[in-house]
């Protein structure tokens, strides 16, 4: 039940930084990484949606409980030499 709670909690978060891009870049103000390597105009507004995004992804993947086996999935690579 606990995952469920907080995969809610982590996709209102991605929603809020999707949906309100432009006030978290007021509050927290522009990311120079961002400005540098996405684009000129909005770089940061593009990163903040991206980290919106993930919030998003790995929230619905912790709701449903699918977080152990994404991980395993994503990190096989790596796992599979040990």
């Amino acid at each position: 039940m606990g995952h469920v709670i907080i995969g809610i909690l982590m996709l209102a978060a991605g929603f809020f930084l999707i949906i309100k891009t432009e006030s978290v870049l007021r509050a927290f103000g522009s990311i120079e990484w961002f400005e540098a390597h996405l684009g000129v105009e909005g770089g940061s507004r593009l990163g903040y949606k991206l980290f919106g995004f993930i919030f998003l992804f790995l929230g619905f993947v912790t709701t449903f409980g699918w977080l152990n086996d994404f991980l395993g999935w994503l990190l096989s690579p790596l796992t599979k030499y040990m």
